[in-house]
C-alpha cells in the first residue's frame, strides 16, 4: 500500500509538470526564467496570438504574458485552457517576485555580493525543562508523526474490529445459528465470547507488527552504523572520495539525525498506552457495534444505528489533526482525553508530547468505568435482539428492549 501511495504520488507530480510558453515583452525577464522540476519554460520568439494557437500541442501547457510595464504594474498574465495547477501558480509568482526584487536592490546599487551577505537563517533548537531542571530536545516533528500515524491507527482498527463483531452477529442472527448457540451459553457470555475474541486477534497483530517494526528498525540502525564507520575510515584515511561517495555520507548522516531524535521518543510509554486505549475503546465501542448487530437483519439497516455511535470517534479523529497537535495540554485536548467515547484517540494524540501520570492514569480509569457501562446497556439490548426477526427496530423500540426486565 505504501508503495503504491508513493508511486501514485510521485506519478501525480509527474502528470501534473506545466510547460509554460514564455512571451516577454521587456525582453529582460525571460532570461532570468530558469526552469525547474515543476515547470519548464519554453522561451520562443513569437508574439502572444501565435503562442495561444500552439497551446493545445502539449498536455499543461500555458502562456505566461508579462507585459513592457512589468516592474512598475507587477503584473502578469498566465494563459491556459484549463483550471491552472495552484503550486506551479505559486511557484511561478515567487520567482517573478524574486526578479522584481533584485531589479530594485540593483536600481539602488546594491550589489550581489551585500544582498547574499545580509541574508540570515535562523536555526532554533528547541528544548523541553523536564521535571528535574534538564533541558532536553522537544523534536516536536517527530511526536507530531507519531500522533497522527496513533490516530489513523486507532480510528481504523475501531471501525475494522468493532464492525467485524456486528457482522458475526448478523451473520449469525440471520442464519439462525444463535438460536442454537443460546440454549448452551447465556446471550451475555455470547456477546462478550465474540468481542473478546476479536480483540485478542486485533491484539495479537499489533504485536506481529511491533516485533517486525523493531526488527527492521534494529537492522537500519546497524547498517547505518557501519556505513558511519566506513566513512570515518575513507575520511580518516584521506582516501580520494567521488561525488557519489560525499553524497551517500550526507544521506546517511541525514538518516543517522533521524535515527537520532526518534531515540529521544519514549517507546515504551507510547506502546504500553496503545495496548491499553486500544483496548478499552475497542472494548467501548465493539459492545455498542454488538447490540446494534443483535438489532438488525442485515448491515444495509445498521447504518441508521452506527452513524451516531462513531460520531464522537469520527469528530476526535478530525480534531486531532489541527486542534490536538496544535496545542495537546490545552484545555479541548484534555477533556476530550478524559471523556471514554473520544479518550482512545485523543489521549494517544497527547502522549507523544508528554502528559503527566495522573492525567493518563485518569483517562484510562474513566475509560474502564465506560466500558463497563456501554457493555451493561448493549448487553440488556443485545439479549432481547437477539432473537428478533422480521421486525425493523427503531431508537424506540431498543430503549423498550432496554427496560425490559430478565
Amino acid at each position: 500500500m505504501y508503495i503504491g501511495v508513493i508511486f501514485l504520488t510521485k506519478k501525480s507530480f509527474e502528470d501534473s509538470h506545466a510547460f509554460v510558453y514564455i512571451v516577454d515583452d521587456t525582453q529582460e525577464v525571460i532570461h532570468k526564467l530558469n526552469s525547474s522540476k515543476n515547470v519548464t519554460y519554453l522561451k520562443e520568439a513569437q508574439d502572444l496570438q501565435q503562442q495561444i494557437a500552439k497551446l493545445g500541442e502539449k498536455k499543461h501547457t500555458s502562456i505566461l504574458y508579462i507585459p513592457g510595464d512589468f516592474y512598475e504594474s507587477m503584473k502578469v498574465e498566465y494563459l491556459s485552457q484549463d483550471k491552472p495547477n495552484i503550486n506551479v501558480q505559486s511557484e511561478i509568482k515567487d520567482t517573478l517576485n524574486k526578479i522584481i526584487t533584485d531589479k530594485k536592490y540593483e536600481q539602488l546599487g546594491i550589489s550581489p555580493d551585500i544582498r547574499n551577505s545580509i541574508k540570515s537563517k535562523v536555526i532554533m533548537n528547541a528544548k523541553e525543562i523536564r521535571a528535574d531542571g534538564k533541558a532536553e530536545d522537544s523534536n516536536t516533528e517527530v511526536a507530531m508523526v507519531i500522533a497522527m500515524a496513533l490516530s489513523i491507527l486507532v480510528y481504523i482498527t475501531l471501525f475494522l474490529y468493532g464492525a467485524q463483531v456486528m457482522r458475526g452477529i448478523i451473520e449469525e442472527k440471520s442464519n439462525r445459528i444463535v438460536e442454537v448457540i443460546i440454549s448452551s451459553v447465556k446471550p451475555f457470555q455470547l456477546m462478550m465470547g465474540k468481542i473478546v475474541g476479536i480483540g485478542l486477534v486485533g491484539l495479537t497483530q499489533f504485536a506481529l507488527w511491533i516485533v517486525v517494526s523493531l526488527s527492521l528498525a534494529g537492522v537500519a540502525s546497524t547498517f547505518l552504523i557501519s556505513k558511519q564507520e566506513l566513512t570515518q575510515e575513507v575520511f580518516g584515511n584521506k582516501m580520494p572520495v567521488d561525488t557519489l561517495t560525499v553524497s551517500s555520507v550526507e544521506a546517511s548522516g541525514d538518516m543517522a539525525e533521524i535515527m537520532a531524535m526518534f531515540q529521544t521518543v519514549n517507546f515504551t510509554e507510547i506502546i504500553v498506552c496503545f495496548f491499553i486505549f486500544f483496548l478499552g475503546g475497542y472494548l467501548i465501542y465493539s459492545a455498542l457495534f454488538a447490540a446494534v448487530g443483535s438489532a438488525v437483519d442485515s448491515e444495509t439497516e445498521a447504518s441508521q444505528f452506527t452513524m451516531p455511535i462513531t460520531m464522537p470517534l469520527l469528530l476526535t479523529y478530525a480534531l486531532s489533526f489541527g486542534v490536538l497537535i496544535n496545542d495537546p495540554n490545552g484545555a479541548i485536548a484534555m477533556w476530550l482525553s478524559f471523556i471514554p467515547f473520544t479518550s482512545p484517540i485523543a489521549m494517544l494524540v497527547r502522549i507523544p508530547f508528554g502528559v503527566p501520570l495522573w492525567q493518563i492514569i485518569l483517562s484510562a480509569s474513566l475509560l474502564v468505568v465506560g466500558f463497563i457501562f456501554t457493555t451493561w446497556v448493549a448487553a440488556r439490548i443485545y439479549r432481547v435482539g437477539i432473537l428478533m426477526h422480521g421486525k425493523k427496530a427503531s431508537y424506540k423500540e431498543l430503549i423498550k428492549w432496554f427496560k425490559y426486565k430478565s
